[in-house]
């Protein structure tokens, strides 16, 4: 699933094209890619003539603002992806293609999703969104977001894994950047949350901060079906220390990293580094 640095680089690619342009028409190929309103029809006269004002996330959603008031809401799921092509562009028959947005002027956005569970929503405001979205903990790259901020979300006997990636607590935080924000913090992910100490909990924000700030600047990781916005994948899949590399030596000791169950989540980790 695209965590926090996936939609980010998304945003950041698409922005410059939506902003100020109106959405010319909207064909819907699929109506269960839609949230709400869930009629295609009344989904494409929500959007049809809208300016966008501004394009924003908030965890893994995209956001884009219309001008005077509503928003077209975007959830990326599993395989979902959101991306521009010129005008003119061919589909080429992708089955996987469920919705375009043409853009006033040229050119289109596209939603293609294999595993159908992305969704959009045009709505009125954002309490009309579903309560996971308005359940949304802070954001870790946030101006706000500090040390004390995590502390106070580290409580309880859950995994520290587990709460990291609990949307509640934390928004955007998946697997891929948990596990390493834990292993550039020498935590292990099966630690009881309230358990970690003051320094602990100063390590693990540098780390979760360094780790989300690498991946924006190299657009992501990619593995098989994240695109950003121009539908290009992300370059930080070499850079990842733990993730997917289970069976390697660690960075930093030489010990082959593992892989276990921790909370029902996957976790890679050193057993040596991590404590």
């Amino acid at each position: 699933m695209p965590e926090l640095p996936e939609v980010e680089s998304i945003r950041r690619t698409l922005e410059p094209l939506v902003r100020g342009r109106r959405f010319a028409a909207v064909r819907v190929l699929s109506p269960h890619c839609l949230g709400a309103p869930p009629a295609p029809e009344a989904f494409a006269a929500a959007l049809a003539g809208r300016r966008v004002a501004g394009l924003r996330r908030r965890g893994k959603y995209l956001l884009f603002d219309l001008e005077g008031d509503g928003l077209l809401a975007v959830h990326l799921r599993m395989t979902g992806q959101l991306y521009f092509v010129p005008e003119g562009t061919p589909a080429g028959g992708d089955s996987h293609l469920h919705a375009v947005l043409a853009l006033e002027g040229g050119g289109e956005l596209r939603f293609r999703d294999v595993r159908k569970f992305g969704r959009l929503w045009a709505v009125a405001g954002e309490e009309e969104l579903p309560p996971g979205y308005r359940d949304l903990g802070p954001d870790p790259l946030a101006e706000g977001f500090t040390a004390e901020s995590l502390r106070r979300a580290l409580v309880g006997r859950r995994a520290v894994k587990a709460v990291l990636t609990d949307q509640a607590v934390l928004s955007g935080v998946g697997n891929i950047y948990a596990d390493e924000a834990l292993f550039l913090a020498g935590i292990h992910p099966a630690r009881p949350a309230a358990s970690l100490d003051d320094r602990e909990v100063a390590r693990l924000w540098d780390a979760l901060r360094q780790v989300l700030e690498e991946a924006v600047a190299a657009g992501g990781t990619t593995f098989s079906d994240y695109r950003d916005g121009l539908g290009q994948p992300g370059g930080y899949a070499p850079a990842l220390r733990v993730y997917r590399r289970e069976g390697q030596p660690c960075p930093r000791c030489g010990t082959l990293i593992v892989k276990a169950r921790v909370s029902g989540r996957s976790a890679r980790f050193c057993p040596r580094c991590q404590r």
